[in-house]
């Protein structure tokens, strides 16, 4: 099965724009077949870097002009895979696209962290940034109806959608893959860029975080359970979040005394990969937790749909004291709007505290019946 990935038009129009395209995201999410996909369609010279590959590393390194002039001639457009690993190659890209106005350059890399701290500064006013997931729904409803949607959410909420899990069609093929997903990967990045003492207490804490997901963190439970200080467990849930494997929603409040600002929730990008790290496969039918797979899945693929449509609005979720909560709130362009995210088919009343002290803001509940819609960008 072959995706139609979303900002695959997106990065296209870039092309001969005398721009660096920095494409992130996670490890198997599809960044060097969408790169392959775009070489393939681009109608001009085109070059083809693995920053894996001592001798890209050594090509880059030489920064002259002279020494590039000599391997870029007549190349339009120029693709670094794997650009976080080449030393210094933000500097390397300002070179190289300063020199050269007929040229663009397309460099990927897992660890956006590494990417945008090498590229960051060097790049200023010449980088246009776009960011990949795993597949979303937005993508894949431009190859499934409506009926094969639904007969597949409940295998989403349990594996995921990574490209490769997407194509099996066994529950051990995807189970198999999805453990090796984390053993080998998943803090690769992480562990060969950053400065990390204990990197056991970094998957417990992954793993306690995955039995959270729907609930408020608190970091200093954390830091007890784990025996690592309130800091250290901040500074691997940013680095986690940098790549790609949670992203943090916080508590939102203007009006009222007693609502919560200050907590956290964390959500995967990948119900798999927050599955995997507990080791529950068990199908939705038999789960304990599948209010916490709907929250996730549908927070995620809200994230996706809103990050690659540009909408980007700011995001959180509203709970007072007494317990009235609403799972899911954007504000975008002072359009305040609030989402509750029900498994089952049961009408709610929205919160009396939220909609007399936000009475301007639109309210929606969102189940198995509409949830396409939301996970679409449509409502």
């Amino acid at each position: 099965m072959l995706f139609s990935r979303y900002i695959f038009e997106a990065l296209k129009s870039k092309l001969r724009s005398n721009k660096v395209l920095v494409l992130s995201g996670a490890r198997r999410v599809g960044k060097t077949y969408l790169l392959r996909q775009i070489r393939k369609s681009f109608d001009g010279n085109s070059m083809f870097l693995n920053g894996e590959d001592l001798d890209t590393i050594l090509l880059l390194g030489d920064r002259r002009v002279a020494s590039y002039a000599r391997w870029t001639r007549d190349v339009e457009l120029l693709i670094v895979d794997e650009a976080q690993v080449v030393p210094e190659i933000g500097k390397a890209l300002k070179l190289l696209i300063d020199t050269f106005p007929e040229l663009t350059i397309i460099a990927s890399g897992s660890s956006a962290f590494e990417l945008s701290n090498q590229t960051g500064e060097p790049l200023v006013g010449r980088q246009i940034s776009f960011q990949l997931f795993p597949i979303a729904q937005l993508e894949l409803s431009k190859q499934e109806n409506y009926f094969e949607t639904r007969q597949q959410l409940e295998s989403r909420l349990v594996f995921g959608t990574y490209p490769d899990v997407l194509q099996m069609t066994s529950t051990d093929e995807r189970t198999t893959y999805l453990k090796e997903l984390v053993n080998a990967y998943l803090l690769k990045d992480i562990l060969m860029y950053e400065q990390v003492k204990y990197s056991h207490k970094m998957l417990q804490l992954l793993q306690l975080v995955a039995y959270q997901v729907g609930q408020e963190v608190s970091y200093e439970e954390l830091s007890k359970s784990l025996q690592i200080d309130r800091n250290t467990v901040e500074r691997y849930l940013d680095l986690f979040s940098k790549v790609f494997i949670i992203f943090r929603l916080g508590g939102f409040s203007r009006n009222l005394r007693k609502e919560v600002t200050k907590s956290s929730k964390w959500y995967f990008f990948d119900n798999g990969i927050r599955n995997a790290l507990i080791n529950n496969f068990l199908p939705v039918t038999q789960r304990q937790d599948v209010g916490a797979l709907w929250e996730n899945y549908l927070a995620a693929e809200r994230m996706k749909v809103n990050t690659y449509s540009k909408k980007d609005p700011l995001t959180y979720f509203w709970r007072t004291y007494d317990q009235q909560e609403l799972d899911w709130l954007e504000l975008h362009n002072e359009q305040l709007s609030g989402y509750e995210f029900k498994w089952n088919d049961a009408k709610i009343k929205f919160p009396k505290a939220f909609v007399d002290a936000y009475p301007e803001a639109t309210t929606h509940w969102i189940n198995r019946d509409n949830y396409i819609e939301f996970v679409n960008g449509e409502i």
